[in-house]
């Protein structure tokens, strides 16, 4: 199976202001590393050679991010004048994923699994007759999340988003593995512009699941940026320091973590 990764790092982070005033959402440091470089790692590590990027805000420094030479050849990246939502940006770019499964992730999230089993699981083992394997994680808090309901198969039956009162805390996690059918539906339905509200509801019973059990974070605000900070950090395929990271390690947004990380003590 054929598998074409589209990392969404387009979005402002509204919430992680004034944070997002000086760096994009997907260039937040986690220990130091930009988060959007831990997915491009772990599709490396996934012997994936041909990723596409979606940029928007900031988009300078995310393209001057994705230059590095460590990331030439097989990364790509689509700049969107104005925010196309996860389903638009997916069928603007059907040509490039073609007849192969979609890997969607929204790469503002702090996310740390077995990438390869959550694969394999998509490829060999999920319930007959689905064609999305959605990753989901416990949330620590369900109402600000997307929460599923599944039947004994680990299928998708309900879906509820970021609702006040919650059935549960299992969490759609933002990632998954995505079927040409799919696809399809969405180049057709051209109305439809956003995965968790517009397509997720559509193809409810046909939703497969698969539970990471380690690390996940939606680096929506402050305050679970910083607690990112705490979590252990996964080697990377490419152990020195170029250019680019000497300049962002001088970069002002680590002592503005810094200054956070006290205030939250202080408080």
């Amino acid at each position: 199976m054929a598998v074409k990764p589209i990392l969404l790092a387009a979005g402002v982070g509204e919430r992680l202001r004034p944070f997002t005033n000086v760096l994009p959402k997907c260039l937040m440091p986690i220990n130091g590393v930009p988060l959007l470089e831990y997915w491009l790692a772990s599709m490396r590590q996934l012997n994936i050679d041909d990723v596409l990027v979606n940029v928007h805000y900031r988009s300078t420094d995310v393209i001057d991010f994705l230059s590095r030479p460590r990331f030439l050849n097989w990364i790509t990246y689509t700049e969107e004048s104005h925010l196309l939502g996860t389903a638009g940006t997916i069928r603007a770019n059907k040509d490039f994923i073609g007849d192969s499964s979609c890997f969607l992730v929204h790469s503002d999230n702090w996310c740390c699994c077995d990438f390869q089993s959550f694969l394999d699981y998509h490829r060999f083992n999920r319930p007959i007759n689905t064609s999305i394997t959605m990753m989901t994680f416990t949330s620590e808090n369900p109402q600000s999340s997307g929460i599923i309901e599944s039947d004994e198969r680990g299928v998708v039956i309900r879906f509820h988003e970021k609702v006040k009162k919650p059935p549960g805390n299992k969490a759609n996690a933002a990632v998954y593995l995505v079927e040409p059918e799919v696809i399809e539906w969405i180049n057709e339905n051209k109305n439809v512009t956003d995965f968790s509200t517009e397509v997720i509801p559509a193809f409810i019973g046909k939703i497969a699941t698969w539970h990471n059990y380690s690390i996940h974070r939606d680096i929506g605000t402050i305050d679970s940026l910083l607690k990112a900070q705490l979590d252990n950090k996964p080697s990377l395929p490419w152990p020195d320091k170029d250019e680019w990271q000497i300049s962002f390690d001088a970069h002002n947004i680590h002592r503005m973590i810094g200054d956070a990380k006290i205030a939250k003590q202080i408080s």
